[in-house]
């Protein structure tokens, strides 16, 4: 008995100092345990607030709404304005001119010369592309530009219809050179270095787009002034051959935009490492090509602004084959008319008469009415149809953007009208919208197509100056 009464106090003593000892360690913080000698900790600051931080304030507008309740000009008036340019000497005889006038907001008529005969529209015809590409695609549509393996030792560059490349690397802010043929190339040579491959031939697929490059209608004269390149699903820099000084700059165009695309891209596959084996060739890559990268242009709304402010030709051009190719129509000269006008039908416009020998209006053949011109602006204004706003605000700022920046600089019009110009030999054009002295938004087409003028600064500024009456007019 003694001696187990012993042992349980030897054993009691044993777990009364082992648990003395943590405790004495829990609170020196030896061992894991609530307890602790170290003093407690300060709180934490609250989080911090930035002082007199307030919600933001309304954005103030740079201009207000326009007022549906602004007075609508009176027929008579309007009417009154339209008969004297349409017999202006400088536009030519009155029978070869078309003018509209109309209320944008109701679409009533208000003045009209001849408005349903069609006529020679030149670029104004680049409303029926801009309105038809973005009635039928999204906005953010991009066109890809592809590097695809084609066996062990070949890779294909597949144009997908961007001609707007840059040589090297890509501006993500810029709509001309958006996508690089250096980043391209830089990206294919890290894939191709990965797989062991130091060593390829380039070819080049541009088969996208189909026929010819260049429109038979076009002046020759026009091709080698620069005024248009050769049509084709990939090029660097709208294949100029030198860089563009201004929007209204018309470099040299190269005769082969995609073989130089190629050749540009070997000479970036060069400098990442990747040894070149002769000169680039057309190939054609197969639908289930294994990808290497790929590169994308600028939004097509973004595309759609530029043509419009810069009046390019070869970029609508493109875009109508964009068109054709979404409607499963051949990606050419006649599938891409065909496309557009089909398109701007579908969204409303009536295009009885309409006939488009290309879809930029540089060739000679195209017949557009006033009418219609007048309809595509007003359906581009439309709150209805807000795919369509970048055509609205894509035209020309009299006397601020684009092929507008230097008219009407000294103009009641300048800043509150937007149109898109029209200029051929013996013809000039204008359509758009116009804000009059009493806050009305006013739509107007005039289209003069044989001024018999010798350059645009005569015609020009009898246009000119009736859209600037429209501006000034208190005509209610």
């Amino acid at each position: 008995m003694a001696t187990g009464a012993r042992v349980a106090g030897t054993l009691v003593l044993v777990l009364s100092l082992a648990a003395g000892a943590y405790l004495t360690g829990d609170a020196h913080d030896v061992v894991p345990g609530p307890l602790t000698l170290e003093p407690s900790p300060t709180p934490p600051p609250p989080f911090p607030t930035a002082p007199g931080a307030v919600d933001a304030p309304d954005a103030e507008p740079a201009l207000s709404d326009l007022d549906p309740q602004a007075p609508v000009p009176t027929a008579t008036r309007i009417q009154a304005l339209v008969d004297e340019v349409a017999t202006d000497d400088r536009l030519g005889t009155p029978s070869h001119v078309g003018v509209v006038v109309t209320d944008r907001l109701t679409g009533d008529l208000l003045g009209a010369h001849l408005p349903d005969r069609g006529r020679t529209p030149a670029s104004t015809a680049k409303l029926v592309t801009a309105v038809a590409a973005l009635a039928s695609l999204p906005a953010d549509t991009t066109l890809p530009t592809r590097v695809v393996r084609a066996g062990a030792g070949t890779v294909v560059l597949v144009g997908g219809g961007d001609m707007m490349l840059a040589a090297d690397k890509g501006d993500p802010d810029a709509v001309l050179g958006h996508a690089g043929l250096g980043d391209l190339a830089r990206s294919v040579a890290a894939k191709l270095k990965l797989a062991g491959t130091t060593a390829v031939r380039v070819q080049w697929d541009d088969s996208l787009f189909s026929g010819p490059t260049i429109n038979p209608d076009w002046d020759p004269a026009d091709v080698v002034a620069g005024y248009v390149a050769p049509v084709t699903p990939l090029a660097v820099q709208i294949a100029a051959t030198r860089p563009f000084r201004s929007s209204e700059d018309y470099p040299p165009r190269s005769a082969a935009p995609a073989f130089e695309a190629a050749k540009t891209f070997a000479a970036r596959l060069e400098a990442a490492g990747i040894t070149v084996q002769g000169t680039p060739t057309r190939g054609l890559a197969d639908a289930d090509a294994q990808e290497l990268g790929v590169v994308r242009s600028a939004p097509l709304e973004q595309i759609v602004h530029y043509f419009l402010d810069t009046s390019d030709n070869t970029i609508t051009e493109v875009v109508s084959r964009i068109v054709a190719v979404h409607q499963e129509l051949p990606a050419s000269f006649e599938g891409g008319t065909q496309a557009v006008l089909r398109a701007v039908q579908q969204a409303g416009v009536d295009t009885t008469g309409a006939h488009l020998a290309d879809a930029s209006g540089l060739a000679r053949g195209s017949r557009l009415r006033p009418a219609m011109l007048a309809d595509l602006v007003r359906l581009s204004t439309d709150p209805a149809e807000p795919m369509l706003r970048p055509v609205a605000i894509g035209m020309p700022i009299a006397g601020l953007t684009g092929t507008l920046a230097d008219r009407f600089t000294r103009s009641p019009a300048r800043g509150l009208l937007r149109a898109k110009t029209g200029s051929l030999q013996s013809v000039t054009a204008l359509s758009g919208t116009v804000v009059d002295a009493e806050g009305r938004q006013l739509v107007f087409a005039v289209l003069a197509d044989k001024t018999g003028a010798i350059g645009q600064a005569v015609p020009r500024t009898a246009v000119d100056a009736f859209a600037t009456r429209l501006a000034a007019c208190g005509c209610s």
